[in-house]
């Protein structure tokens, strides 16, 4: 069963903190349970302008293949602990958007430095947007779904 339509991974680097962009880069990599290479996959790079014209670099892997959602979500729930994975869960409700995007944000340094997942609302972190296959296109669906990704 299909679960996902597409999944996008993402992370800004910031100019102003001084942040080295090839370790945000690697650390975003490090999500991912394959080569992008020789899956013939890109992380894509754009460069935003932030507050006092200092850049924002933009690094942004996007799946669209099953095979690649599933191995993906696999990892990333290999990675978890069962009381991240039930909060996820118990939070479902309000990281689900109209659309059926759902949206996971993990600290930026709990990752990069001991390859910890912690949840969090700040905007230093690693962005993840599932966009959930759910039919019919229900929003009621669309939780069960996450549900079963997520339950042990």
């Amino acid at each position: 069963m299909k679960v996902a339509h597409s999944v996008h991974a993402s992370v800004f680097s910031h100019e102003k903190g001084n942040e080295d962009s090839s370790k945000i880069l690697s650390s975003l990599l490090d999500f991912f349970p394959f080569s992008l290479e020789d899956e013939k996959l890109k992380a894509s790079k754009t460069i935003a302008h932030g507050f006092n014209e200092k850049n924002i670099i933009i690094f942004e892997v996007v799946l669209l293949k099953d095979r690649h959602i599933r191995l993906f979500l696999g990892k990333l729930k290999e990675k978890m602990g069962v009381e991240l994975r039930q909060k996820i869960i118990s939070q479902a409700g309000t990281r689900l958007d109209d659309t059926l995007d759902f949206f996971l944000r993990f600290d930026k340094k709990s990752w990069m430095e001991g390859k910890k997942l912690v949840l969090t609302d700040l905007g230093e972190c690693f962005h993840i947007k599932i966009n959930v296959a759910a039919f019919p296109k229900k929003k009621e669906i669309a939780l069960s779904i996450i549900k079963s990704i997520f339950q042990n």
